[in-house]
């Protein structure tokens, strides 16, 4: 997942932004973007987020 942020909150805020303001779900963003979204859900959920598909987004 390169040219991510490293830091997780930083992660989480970019990634919900893009899901906010430019993605409709999860997994529209991961392939646009060509991100492992295994990889992405595992990276937020050791800092304690998990994703709802309902919301959108990461909490």
């Amino acid at each position: 997942m390169e040219g991510l942020p490293q830091d997780p909150m930083m992660l989480l805020s970019m990634i919900n932004m893009k899901l906010r303001d430019e993605y409709g779900s999860l997994d529209e963003l991961c392939d646009d973007m060509n991100i492992d979204r295994d990889e992405l859900c595992q990276r937020l959920a050791a800092a304690g987020f998990e994703y709802s598909k309902q919301a959108n987004k990461f909490w």
